[in-house]
C-alpha cells in the first residue's frame, strides 16, 4: 500500500486559524465531507470517539487520528498542515502542526493497519516534516506525501 492509494488531492489542505483539537477535527469533517463524501458529523463523532481512548499524537508534532465507519468501502485519507499548531495530548507533549487522518471501513483489519503504517513511516520521516511545513499549497502538499513511495512501500 502507498499513500497515494488512500490520498486524494482533494483531500490536502493547510488550515488556517484552527485553534483547538474539537476544531480541528471540525475542519477534518468538513474536508471528508468535501473531498470523500462522508458526512461531515459522522467523521467528526467518529474521530472524538476513538480519540477518547487515548491522544493519537505520535510526537514531532504530527497526529494521525483515525477512525471506522460503515458508510465507507475503501481505507480514505485526509492531510491537513496547520498555520499554527494545537495542542492535541501527543506522547511528546508538543503541540500538532501536521494531521494525517484515516478513515476506514468497519471490517478493515489489515488494511487499515497497513495504511496506519505507511502514513507513519512517511511522517516519521524528519525531511518529509520539513518539506510539509515549508510548503502550503495542496498541491506541493499531496505531491511531497506522495513521492519516493518505492523506499516507503510496505
Amino acid at each position: 500500500m502507498q499513500i497515494s492509494d488512500i490520498l486524494s488531492p482533494q483531500a490536502v489542505k493547510t488550515i488556517v486559524g484552527s485553534s483547538s483539537k474539537k476544531r480541528l477535527f471540525q475542519d477534518i469533517g468538513d474536508l471528508a465531507e468535501a473531498a470523500l463524501g462522508i458526512p461531515s458529523a459522522r467523521a467528526v463523532e467518529a474521530l472524538v470517539e476513538r480519540e477518547s481512548l487515548g491522544p493519537t499524537g505520535v510526537g514531532h508534532g504530527v497526529a494521525l487520528p483515525h477512525a471506522r465507519l460503515s458508510e465507507i468501502e475503501r481505507v480514505q485519507g485526509i492531510f491537513l498542515r496547520l498555520d499554527r499548531p494545537v495542542e492535541f495530548g501527543s506522547v511528546d507533549r508538543k503541540p500538532v502542526d501536521l494531521v494525517f487522518a484515516l478513515f476506514a471501513p468497519e471490517d478493515a483489519g489489515v488494511e487499515h493497519l497497513k495504511a496506519l503504517a505507511v502514513v507513519s513511516r512517511t511522517l516519521k520521516d524528519q525531511a518529509v516534516r520539513t518539506k510539509l511545513r515549508a510548503n502550503s499549497d495542496a498541491l506541493t502538499l499531496h505531491a511531497v506525501l506522495t513521492e519516493d513511495q518505492t523506499t516507503q512501500a510496505a
